[in-house]
């Protein structure tokens, strides 16, 4: 199973809004095949270990990190080959609550006699699967918070500077996350102040969508994101009193315009999050500004951060940082990282973990 789960991890980015899924056949102490689901529509995990074991599946353990599933979507049930290929246990980490599956699937392999087990590293499962999870659940993204700031907490200075606040090798991660998310979203200030492209360079193996929550759809057409719109996908989020010259602006230079009704900002980011589960996107990028990100802290929806500290002082009163809104009241209710994992890049800290509510 740990081989499994390792194998499963390489779809990362690759195979959304399907869940990542790792297989591994054994006779014995001896793998006679392996796979993982290494794209959307391709074959499943279960598929590519049997075709690897060929004929010397007959009588193995086939080990899987989700439970095989049993309806035709993109591709044929796992469980009818797994069947016809004289599997004789399976061995499973986690059931897959998916409705189509939900169990259909590990009852379809006991009904024709095979041994199932059920359960085995089930945790560590659910934490690569947590954002596919929660989806599932909820019908809201995975939502990833990022920043870059300096010692005394400065995301730019009273004037708005904020390029570069980190080094080269923090970017590269920050290009690696945009790389295999659905969706990247900034606040209006932050495309005003910082013109952003939003892309990840180079290429990952996502194209994200770009956002911008911009209330009043004011963005500026010179900016890069609409220009680069018809290139690359933008959505421009506005409120219910945009300016419809404002709208067919954007629109007619290849942006999307979604218009969130609720009357509150918070709210209207709420509509926005429901709309990107509806379009199936399962991990969403949220790069700042501190309205944004404090917004949705504030609602608690935040489920995993990376933070760039940089060893640099800036100060001023009027200097922006990463997380405005309400904030909590006691620092009994700050909320925590779960097992956060620290790195030296270059000259800067780096700092990522997931929220302790949502490990």
């Amino acid at each position: 199973m740990e081989r499994a789960l390792a194998l499963a991890a390489q779809g990362q980015g690759y195979v959304e809004p399907n869940p990542m899924v790792g297989c591994v056949i054994a006779q014995g102490a001896e793998i006679i095949g392996e796979g993982y689901h290494r794209r959307f529509g391709h074959a499943h995990a279960e598929i590519e270990a049997l075709r690897m074991a060929g004929r010397r599946a007959a009588g193995a353990t086939l080990v899987v990190t989700l439970e095989p599933c049993c309806h035709y979507g993109k591709t044929p049930p796992c469980t009818r080959a797994i069947i016809e290929s004289g599997i004789r246990r399976v061995v499973v980490a986690q059931a897959d609550p998916f409705p189509q599956v939900s169990g259909g699937g590990l009852a379809e392999l006991r009904a024709a006699g095979i041994e199932v087990q059920v359960g085995l590293l089930e945790d560590r499962a659910r934490r690569l699967n947590a954002p596919y999870l929660k989806l599932l659940a909820t019908g809201i993204p995975w939502i990833i918070a990022k920043w870059a700031m300096t010692l005394d907490g400065k995301t730019a200075t009273r004037t708005g500077s904020s390029q570069w606040i980190s080094g080269e090798e923090s970017r590269r991660i920050v290009h690696q996350l945009r790389g295999r998310v659905d969706a990247i979203v900034v606040g209006r200030e932050t495309a005003l102040l910082d013109d952003p492209l939003l892309t990840a360079r180079p290429p990952g193996p996502r194209v994200a969508l770009r956002v911008v929550a911009d209330t009043h759809g004011s963005l500026p057409s010179a900016h890069q994101l609409v220009r680069t719109a018809r290139e690359v996908p933008v959505l421009v989020a506005v409120g219910p009193e945009v300016a419809q010259a404002d709208r067919q602006r954007l629109m007619d230079a290849g942006c999307e315009v979604f218009v969130g009704r609720a009357a509150s900002y918070h709210e209207r980011l709420d509509e926005l999050l429901r709309e990107f589960g509806r379009r199936r996107m399962t991990n969403v990028l949220v790069e700042g500004g501190g309205r944004l990100l404090g917004s949705l802290m504030d609602a608690r929806r935040i489920d995993e951060v990376h933070v760039f500290i940089a060893a640099k002082l800036v100060g001023g009163a009027a200097a922006r940082t990463a997380i405005a809104g309400v904030g909590v009241e006691q620092m009994s209710q700050a909320l925590e990282l779960d097992g956060a994992e620290v790195q030296r890049l270059g000259n800067d800290i780096y700092v990522h973990g997931r929220l302790l509510r949502s490990a």
